[in-house]
């Protein structure tokens, strides 16, 4: 129970990454908020609100502060990748990705700030992808951009934010078994991929949560502004 008493807001939290950190924050004593495009019910607080919208996450900061009083942890984890090549790719197409990965992170972001600069106290945590770092995928250039520019923002932003006391930290997962993935990539691509990364294995929602548990924690009190990579050792080959 290291985050008993704390409030924590999960974006795209209703499935896959999303679903398996809220509900490690829960386990763990937080209250946690989690936000989708489409209210869905479940054992948490769940406020419809589209991240690309400054006024939806608005609301939904409103309705956090209202019930719980406070905000301590954002995790920054809806995403979209839509496969298409960019010899394919509308202007629309782009700036969609760019719109949901990028924007999302700064509204929501600049929107919990007033309330952990007030206290000194905060943690952000932004879902990255090994996508953004040594590792480029085909039909993937827009999303592949955004997770470059995650791990640029969570830099800059934890300089910026340190002398509030606000941890700024982000995770970059490798292959874990998500439904978007699965739509992504049959049991064939997916068991071809598992034989690149050297643990032999594809990782579980679960694995990214444990990191994010980490980081939402006292326990990485002295951690800030880096990129953890959860990988299965992909990309130290």
């Amino acid at each position: 129970m290291k985050l008993k008493g704390k409030v924590a807001i999960v974006t795209g939290g209703t499935k896959g990454i999303g679903k398996a950190i809220a509900e490690k924050l829960q386990a763990e004593g937080a209250e946690v908020v989690v936000c989708a495009r489409e209210k869905t019910k479940g054992r948490f607080l769940c406020v419809a609100a589209d991240v690309t919208s400054s006024s939806d996450i608005k609301k939904l900061i409103e309705q956090t502060v209202k019930r719980y009083k406070r905000i301590d942890i954002l995790v920054n984890n809806a995403g979209v990748y839509p496969s298409i090549e960019l010899k394919d790719m509308t202007e629309d197409q782009w700036q969609q990705v760019l719109d949901v990965n990028l924007n999302g992170i700064f509204n929501c972001t600049k929107a919990v700030l007033p309330y952990m600069m007030k206290k000194k106290f905060g943690k952000i945590i932004n879902i990255a992808s090994v996508a953004g770092f040594s590792l480029g995928f085909p039909g993937l250039v827009h999303y592949c951009t955004t997770k470059a520019g995650v791990a640029g923002f969570t830099k800059a932003a934890a300089l910026e934010f340190a002398q509030y006391k606000i941890n700024v930290n982000a995770i970059a997962p490798g292959l874990i078994i998500t439904p978007g993935v699965k739509d992504f990539m049959d049991k064939k691509e997916i068991a071809s991929f598992v034989k690149t990364i050297p643990l032999k294995r594809a990782g579980k929602p679960e694995d990214i949560a444990e990191v994010v548990a980490f980081l939402a924690s006292e326990e990485s009190s002295y951690i800030t502004g880096q990129t953890i990579i959860v990988d299965g050792g992909l990309t130290v080959q």
